[in-house]
């Protein structure tokens, strides 16, 4: 075992923005001259690519630290459904599997200052071959930077487990995803909460819509969506509402949203102009293949807002839709820069280093 300083990034649920402050941490390391070296021993992200399986995070992470390290070197387990299927009828052997992410920090440690390892979901993911973040981060040596979100005091339970599970190798917490409502609550009582049980809180980088969701246009092409419009595709979908209720109760509940797009079936035109007419409402996405009346894309025309259309059921296009957004299609270099200045901004960086 190498004695490169290591920091493993984890996280209390999936979807925090770990690998956007994993990756633009390790890039801040670069900028002060360090050589940097990341891995995420365990890929949770995952597409398939040209007959491989291969998780989107470490393929980031190459291109925004210019890595020639390997991909089967940067993410030893694909943690695929199939791989866990596997595991619990016990054709993998975890001692095994130890050694091969092991052997491939120990390469990548060899060669680098500084290593960064991404956890795999949430802390607990691996759990099955005893590889969860906990695990990985004995088995590799590092100091572990906990990502967490923040909502309400009762999320703090979570952060409290993961600090119990890895005792002295915890660093801090990062908050990510702050939104102001939240952020008075955090500062004047859950900080000083976390820190009287001994718990260090690096700092909090608030809730951006930029980090935060999906452009409609990229929602359109993650669907494979018709657009039936030719209203502007860049606004931010951060969440969607079903379209499911009559045309004057559906105006309700529409006015109270941010960000949104409404999912509901092609037919439904009460429900399409009731969602039109309300001013936090992004885009339309018409399910079941059917095309909306002339009355009703004239409006969505007028307000400027895009209609999409998709052939598959109204389940599947939501279920389709989560995928998209939890995924946040905006994971790419840009991310990275702004998760970048952000950390630069609201937290203590040079401790987190």
């Amino acid at each position: 075992m190498t004695d490169t300083p290591t920091t493993l990034v984890t996280a209390t649920g999936d979807s925090t923005g770990k690998t956007a402050i994993t990756v633009a941490l390790a890039r801040l390391a670069a900028d002060r001259g360090r050589s940097v070296g990341y891995m995420k021993p365990k890929g949770t992200r995952l597409q398939s690519n040209v007959g491989k399986t291969l998780d989107q995070d470490p393929m980031l992470a190459r291109e925004v630290l210019d890595l020639d390290t390997e991909m089967h070197q940067m993410e030893p387990v694909v943690y695929s459904p199939t791989f866990v299927q596997g595991a619990i009828r016990g054709t993998e052997d975890a001692d095994a599997l130890s050694e091969r992410v092991r052997e491939e920090y120990d390469g990548i440690a060899a060669d680098h200052d500084q290593v960064f390892v991404e956890g795999g979901g949430r802390w607990t993911t691996g759990g099955v071959v005893d590889l969860t973040d906990v695990d990985v981060a004995e088995l590799l040596d590092a100091r572990v930077v906990l990502v967490a979100e923040y909502g309400s005091p009762n999320d703090l339970d979570e952060v409290l487990a993961a600090a119990d599970a890895f005792g002295d190798r915890l660093a801090g917490v990062v908050f990510n995803k702050v939104t102001d409502d939240a952020f008075e609550s955090l500062d004047q009582d859950g900080i000083p909460f976390l820190e009287s049980r001994g718990i260090s809180v690096f700092g909090a980088v608030p809730h951006e819509k930029e980090l935060a969701g999906v452009t409609v246009g990229e929602l359109a092409d993650e669907l494979g969506a018709e657009l039936l419009t030719d209203a502007p595709t860049d606004a931010f979908v951060e969440r969607f509402l079903v379209g499911a209720m009559g045309g004057d109760e559906a105006l309700r509940y529409f006015r109270r949203a941010r960000d949104a797009a409404v999912i509901t079936g092609g037919d439904r035109a009460d429900v399409q102009t009731a969602a039109l007419e309300a001013s936090g409402v992004a885009c339309l996405v018409l399910t079941g293949g059917h095309r909306p009346s002339g009355a009703v894309l004239g409006k969505a025309a007028d307000a400027g807002k895009p209609v999409l259309a998709v052939n598959t059921d109204t389940v599947t296009a939501i279920d389709r839709a989560e995928e998209v957004v939890r995924g946040g299609r905006t994971r790419d270099v840009r991310t990275v820069d702004r998760m970048a200045e952000l950390l630069g901004d609201h937290v203590d960086v040079d401790a987190l280093l």
